[in-house]
């Protein structure tokens, strides 16, 4: 059966519909990863692992890095990893392969200590070009800390990509590290 024709605008519609409904919360003040609080909260793990908020979201950053010529996209565990194994998927069905990675807060003190994990054996992300995604983007501070470590293995950051932007400056640190970003959505479509 073929798959349904798709709109990236419907996606994003009903993208934004699958979050307020599964993973926007507001109300108490919440601590978020960065330190802050804040009165809203985005749990996205219900959304991601929801069967059409994942396949919807790893559309549309598919759409987002068409033209990116990635061969890796990861980020920093554990809210990079349902994206980043969503969108290695969804890729593969498009025809355009992209493998996907995770990078650990800390490296492993067993077996092969690696920081970055989901690498076969003789695999590398030096010279390779990098998408970094996030779930939820505050300060950037994740999504910074995973493209260190791409650039440190010698790959190189093409796009970070973040399925919401709490438009608390995290823009403005991914410009001054020089890394382009792309929200698919921002907090004021929750507003």
């Amino acid at each position: 059966m073929p798959a349904p024709s798709r709109s990236p605008a419907a996606d994003r519609a009903r993208l934004i519909e699958i979050v307020k409904a599964r993973s926007f919360q507001t109300g108490a003040q919440m601590k978020l990863a960065s330190g802050r609080t804040s009165s809203f909260y985005f749990n996205m793990k219900p959304t991601m692992l929801d069967a059409e908020g994942g396949l919807i979201v790893a559309n549309l950053i598919l759409d987002q890095i068409e033209n990116a010529s990635a061969r890796w996209i990861g980020g920093l565990e554990m809210g990079a990893v349902p994206i980043a194994a969503a969108v290695a998927a969804a890729s593969a069905m498009r025809g355009r392969p992209i493998s996907a990675f995770f990078v650990r807060k800390l490296a492993k003190e067993h077996g092969t200590r690696s920081l970055i994990e989901g690498l076969a054996p003789g695999e590398r992300l030096g010279g390779a070009r990098v998408v970094v995604v996030e779930d939820v983007t505050t300060t950037g501070g994740s999504a910074l800390k995973a493209a260190e470590a791409v650039r440190a293995e010698g790959g190189e950051v093409v796009r970070i990509v973040t399925i919401v932007d709490r438009l608390e400056g995290a823009a403005e640190a991914f410009r001054a590290a020089g890394l382009t970003f792309a929200p698919l959505l921002t907090l004021d479509d929750f507003r």
